[in-house]
């Protein structure tokens, strides 16, 4: 027995049996050493490892003291969302009562007024006295949309509330529409706080809310520069440039505001739309998304979501969206209208009824929800109610064709063809009326009843007079819009009253002026193409240019812009740039516009092209066979090309459906002249001659001086 074996008789029973006891090499005995200190070193990381997580847990726990004036500080700097995400952390401490009140503020700020009142009422529920949150739970009401029960607690706010307390009283009133008394409430806050932005801020609100943009623009400039800070009055500051300067230019202050806290909802929506509205789709998307994440279920983000997915054709992506928002979107009227839409593109033309039969009880001058519910309900088969509903529109000398052919096709339905017969003529023909304003909505009566009842409010005081206007009481019309224009140099409504009801009397230099005013305080499409017109009727057809120029430069997308821009260009015979506007709308559009392939068949034809204008022509006289502007198109095009033949008989057409268009009878004279028609081309000419806006005065004179007596 070896010395191992007695010292060790354990081994002896471990051998195997035949097996000889063999002795340890140096490789194994060196690989063993070395597993064991690589055993060693992991069992000393995994200590380290395990020592750094406690560490990062002890450290991830924040505190509740330091936390808290965390809240406070984002406060300060104006990042609302951060002073959130810092005071719930607060709220897990001893003084859960102070760290839930200023919870409750951010959500305040943030515009959710469920979320504040659950977190006032948890720190009420942690001591915080009632007596010291009055205020700030009317404001969280208000912010539900009850104002009463916002004004009911407003009123138990204590003295050292009180002047917030009044600032929420004012914006109830208001939102109950009392505008008169709360901007007065405001401005008694500011005369013993005259450095307040909030109370700045609320009064810019309820003047943009009343229509006074100038008011509201002081007030929002106001705020800011008391508190660069205030999210609340950089957003408003926007809101005010976009309506006075246009989209482009209000971007930056929503970019602003969203520096400062990245996930302001109220930002980022006003953002997403404008950025929509200027053609800036991947960012408006961006922008909606950040929205949800900030806000999940958003209901404004998902309609803007939906929007763009309707004008990319993906409707049922478009209803998925809407279908989220559920009982919220009820409330808003571009909701409701979309839903119509897309209801009447697939058919459903009972379910698009009820939707645009909203919009129009909502808005009744909302002309575009009219249409679509006098469309609605003639193809469900109710035409007279779709000549109820048109009405309004198509008496009008400036109604617009597709109105003309709905109220055209409801008669047909009701069986009155003579009738139908009148506005389909009409629809086939241009407009060659004036435009004039939309019809004040109710009777004078009426609306002078609601001018007693609120003598301060700008917007009552311009539906009774356009009631006067719709009366034929235009000298009285007259007299009150230039009071309430002078009486209110901040509201756009009231400078465009006294603008229109000038225009209505031939007064295009005074109509200028006063739509120029406007203009510096809503830039919006109304507001531009009244301004351009009267330019143009005043003689000043640069500045008419110079307005659509402006415009486009911050509404790059308008469609109705572009139009005008074409219809100026055409007017002033600028035949290269009316080509170049002419190309961008048959782009947009496409080729099934008849008056866009007419315009473009003039231009190409002028700009001596004549070939690619009889290409246009042709789609213009296919499209529109009885319109006269299409067809004077086709028929001068094909004189252009040197077939007179053929070119007197379309213009002969065009001529009978149009026989005092003065441009119409001076095409046709030419043609007549070419072809050795003396005589009818002299009577031709001649008829141009009679109308004092024919452009092409002098040409015509020589051509029938030349054709002799």
């Amino acid at each position: 027995m070896t010395d191992a074996g007695r010292r060790y008789p354990l081994l002896r029973g471990r051998r195997r049996r035949g097996t000889r006891s063999r002795p340890i090499s140096d490789a194994v005995r060196q690989r063993r050493w070395r597993l064991a200190r690589i055993g060693a070193m992991l069992a000393l990381a995994a200590l380290v490892v395990a020592g750094i997580v406690l560490v990062a847990r002890r450290a991830a726990r924040p505190d509740p003291a330091q936390e808290y004036v965390a809240s406070l500080a984002a406060l300060k700097r104006g990042n609302y969302s951060a002073a959130r995400n810092h005071a719930i952390a607060a709220g897990e401490g001893p003084d859960a009562a102070r760290a839930n009140a200023v919870l409750g503020r951010a959500y305040l700020l943030l515009g959710d007024g469920d979320a504040a009142e659950g977190a006032l009422n948890r720190a009420v529920a942690a001591g915080m006295p009632n007596t010291r949150l009055h205020q700030l739970f009317a404001d969280a009401y208000l912010a539900q949309g009850d104002e009463d029960r916002a004004l009911a607690e407003a009123a138990r706010a204590t003295a050292p509330y009180q002047d917030y307390a009044a600032r929420v009283r004012a914006r109830a009133m208001a939102a109950k529409g009392d505008v008169p008394a709360g901007t007065a409430l405001l401005q008694a806050v500011i005369a013993r706080r005259p450095n307040d932005a909030a109370a700045y801020a609320d009064l810019g609100r309820v003047r943009l809310a009343a229509g006074d943009v100038l008011g509201a623009d002081q007030a929002a400039r106001r705020a800011v520069a008391l508190d660069p800070a205030n999210l609340d009055a950089i957003v408003l500051a926007g809101e005010v440039v976009r309506s006075r300067y246009g989209l482009l230019a209000a971007l930056p202050w929503f970019e602003r505001a969203l520096a400062q806290d990245a996930y302001y909802h109220p930002a980022l929506i006003q953002y997403a739309a404008t950025a929509g509205e200027a053609g800036r789709y991947a960012d408006m998307l961006s922008a909606t998304r950040r929205a949800l994440a900030a806000r999940p279920a958003s209901p404004q983000a998902l309609y803007l979501q939906a929007v763009m997915a309707a004008r990319a054709g993906n409707n049922e992506l478009a209803r998925t969206l809407l279908a989220r928002m559920g009982d919220a979107g009820l409330s808003m009227p571009g909701v409701v209208l979309l839903t119509g839409m897309l209801a009447y593109a697939d058919g459903g033309y009972e379910q698009a009824v009820v939707s645009f039969r909203e919009v129009v009880g909502r808005q009744p001058m909302n002309l575009v929800a009219r249409r679509l519910l006098g469309a609605s309900l003639l193809r469900s088969g109710d035409a007279k109610g779709a000549l109820a509903t048109l009405r309004p529109i198509a008496v009008r000398p400036d109604a617009d064709s597709y109105t003309l052919a709905l109220a055209g096709r409801a008669f047909e339905a009701t069986g009155e063809r003579d009738w139908a017969a009148r506005f389909l003529d009409r629809a086939a023909r241009p407009a060659l009326a004036d435009p004039q304003p939309f019809a004040g909505d109710g009777s004078a009566g009426a609306l002078a009843a609601a001018v007693a009842g609120a003598p301060g409010d700008p917007t009552v005081a311009v539906g009774y007079a356009r009631s006067l206007v719709d009366a034929g009481q235009a000298d009285l019309a007259a007299e009150r819009a230039t009071a309430i224009a002078n009486a209110s140099p901040g509201a756009p409504d009231a400078q465009l009253l006294a603008g229109d009801v000038s225009a209505t009397q031939g007064r295009f230099a005074a109509a200028l002026a006063r739509y120029q005013q406007a203009a510096n305080l809503r830039f919006d499409a109304p507001v531009m193409l009244r301004l351009a017109e009267a330019a143009n009727r005043a003689g000043r057809p640069r500045d008419a240019t110079a307005a659509l120029a402006l415009y486009l430069s911050q509404n790059p997308q308008s469609l109705v812009a572009r139009r005008a821009l074409a219809n100026l260009q055409l007017a002033a015979r600028e035949w290269p740039a009316a080509i170049e506007t002419l190309g961008w709308l048959n782009d947009a559009i496409g080729a099934n516009d008849a008056l866009i392939q007419a315009q473009l068949a003039y231009a190409l034809t002028a700009a001596g092209d004549p070939q690619t204008g009889l290409a246009h022509a042709r789609i213009a006289y296919r499209l529109a066979p009885l319109n006269p502007a299409a067809t004077d198109a086709f028929g001068w095009a094909l004189y252009e090309q040197g077939d007179t033949r053929a070119a007197l008989q379309v213009l002969q057409k065009a001529a009978t459906l149009a026989p005092n268009h003065a441009g119409i009878s001076w095409h046709l004279g030419q043609a007549l002249a070419d072809a050795g028609r003396a005589a009818e081309a002299r009577q031709r000419i001649t008829a141009a001659l009679r109308d004092p806006s024919f452009p092409d005065r002098a040409s015509a004179t020589a051509l029938l001086n030349l054709l002799g007596s």
